[in-house]
């Protein structure tokens, strides 16, 4: 059922419309037994009764429930109401890593920041053995006080430790965008599929490895990783070229470099392991920039 401003699901009365994509509408919303707000995610309306996305609804709710960290976003329950799935979900305050970088480039320090956050994120779900799977910019909120949430996991899959059939095809690959930004395109989430799930092969935890190089490419450059005016020629870039390394700032420390050229291996036996590695990585960096600027910028 559509929802407007000023309805009432039981105690959640909706305020706005956040955003709408292949996987969900999502409004904001008040708890009002709570007095706090809240985001509903509903499947839309031409999906509410298909039984494959009802199902990977009630999948994204037994996940996020699985998973406590402060840098993915809470999900607080699964409602039936009138007969259509509600998901309730964290309201986060803030915009998407994807809004931000309307704005501009990201500082070296900045990219580092944020993509320090993403990484912990995916590293707590990969322990879980859950990989994301449409790790994006616009998948990642930042709220004003610079903290990360990692948003969506509407096409996550659990048991992906020793890897796992991939069921996304590019026709039904799902985007989120927000209001002002239109409606979703499937160029928004191809950008970001590694090789072997543009390919419709087998993944695991380290397609969200490629994802998460593509997003610290863009954070630092401010440009995608692979871009194209076709689905076709977009996939062909992923499957046939590398980034433009030229492109990073030429401050970019020298193991930011090697890191992204690790997660950004097309063959996913010689890609970085572990997300964890990242996270550690990006620690060892920021600790250096942080006690000798001048060292690294001279690095």
């Amino acid at each position: 059922m559509p929802l407007t401003p000023g309805s009432k699901l039981g105690i959640y009365e909706v305020v706005a419309p956040l955003g709408a994509g292949g996987m969900g509408e999502v409004y904001r919303a008040r708890d009002t037994k709570l007095g706090r707000d809240v985001a509903i995610k509903a499947l839309p309306p031409q999906f509410a009764q298909d039984p494959d996305r009802l199902a990977r609804f009630e999948r994204e709710a037994r996940l996020l429930a699985s998973l406590s960290h402060p840098n993915i976003a809470n999900i607080f329950g699964l409602e039936d109401i009138d007969g259509h799935r509600y998901l309730i979900l964290e309201f986060i305050e803030g915009e998407t890593l994807s809004q931000r970088l309307d704005h501009g480039t990201l500082s070296i320090d900045e990219s580092l920041k944020i993509c320090r956050q993403v990484a912990s994120a995916l590293e707590s779900a990969h322990e879980a053995s859950i990989a994301h799977r449409d790790l994006k910019p616009g998948n990642v909120m930042i709220t004003p006080a610079g903290d990360v949430k990692v948003l969506d996991f509407g096409l996550a899959k659990g048991g992906v430790g020793s890897g796992t059939g991939s069921d996304v095809s590019l026709s039904h690959s799902p985007t989120l965008t927000h209001q002002h930004t239109g409606a979703g395109v499937i160029l928004g989430t191809a950008a970001y599929m590694s090789p072997e799930q543009a390919r419709g092969r087998t993944v695991d935890k380290r397609t969200d490895i490629w994802s998460f190089g593509c997003v610290l490419y863009e954070c630092l450059t401010g440009r995608q990783a692979f871009a194209g005016d076709t689905v076709s020629d977009l996939i062909a870039k992923i499957l046939e070229r590398d980034p433009d390394w030229d492109a990073l700032p030429s401050r970019t420390p020298s193991r930011i470099r090697d890191l992204l050229k690790r997660c950004l291996e097309k063959d996913a036996r010689q890609r970085l392991r572990d997300i964890g590695d990242a996270r550690i990585e990006i620690d060892n960096v920021m600790a250096a920039r942080t006690s000798s600027p001048e060292a690294m910028a001279a690095a």
